[in-house]
């Protein structure tokens, strides 16, 4: 992201009220309201999410004068300075809970690059697919086998996976199972002859 103050048209060490009345402003500017089945629909959505982060940085520092120039937006704050904006929509948006609009992000998506099948996976993972999100990360990985986050991620999918596993054994869901075993015997007893 650039410097927030030229994103909200302010000088740098402006006030509070400055800052609030800029960002007022900006925000008329570029509401979706105004753009509705508009061609600059999509470029109005990304500048308000400019303007809201430029905001948010500049409220929670109190309006310091001291801009950091590594911030780029939320995506910074998790280590994901050099994606696409696209994909750094689809995070937030995943992050939010808004499963939906990440999931119409990604398949509009042209860049079918290894951020896209690890943001993929991500999406899958939070609907409780856990084999199709396996296989975006994997894919992922393969496409950008240095990529310390993927590999991560793939660790922690597998980690809770094998929680899931592990614990079912304790609880009677195994094949070993005598009343598994007893269940199964009256299903096919049942199937083969009307006894029961």
């Amino acid at each position: 992201m650039q410097n927030p103050y030229e994103i909200l048209g302010i000088k740098e060490g402006a006030s509070q009220e400055e800052i609030k009345a800029a960002y007022r402003e900006q925000v008329k500017k570029y509401h979706p309201d105004r753009y509705q089945d508009n061609p600059l629909q999509d470029l109005a959505e990304e500048k308000l999410q400019e303007v809201n982060e430029a905001y948010e940085y500049l409220m929670k520092n109190g309006g310091k004068t001291g801009y950091d120039s590594s911030y780029s937006g939320g995506a910074g704050v998790n280590g994901y300075q050099n994606q696409s904006p696209e994909f750094a929509e689809v995070r937030r948006m995943i992050d939010r809970g808004n499963l939906g609009g990440a999931e119409a992000l990604l398949a509009r998506s042209r860049n079918r690059n290894a951020e896209w099948f690890f943001l993929s996976g991500m999406l899958s993972l939070r609907k409780g697919w856990y084999d199709d999100a396996v296989n975006n990360v994997q894919t992922a990985m393969s496409m950008d086998p240095s990529n310390m986050e993927y590999r991560n991620a793939m660790n922690s999918i597998m980690a809770s996976g094998n929680g899931y596993r592990t614990a079912s054994y304790g609880r009677g869901y195994t094949s070993n199972d005598e009343l598994c075993r007893m269940l199964q015997c009256y299903c096919c007893a049942d199937a083969l002859c009307d006894c029961f």
